[in-house]
């Protein structure tokens, strides 16, 4: 048990070595890209759902 754990424990350490880690610019970046795309998202849905609330308040629910 003891063996498999330590092997393991290198093997993770070794694939880590192989990733390519972000900069720290990219990753403000693109939290920032996700953070205005979800903004734009969010506004978009939050206007679509007034829209169609305006719309059934005056023909369908008078």
């Amino acid at each position: 048990m003891t063996n498999k754990l330590i092997t393991f424990i290198k093997e993770s350490k070794a694939e880590l070595m192989k990733v390519n880690w972000l900069t720290k610019k990219q990753t403000i970046n693109y939290t920032l890209l996700v953070v205005g795309i979800s903004l734009a998202v969010a506004l978009f849905l939050g206007g679509l759902d007034v829209f169609f609330g305006k719309l059934l308040d005056k023909f369908i629910l008078k």
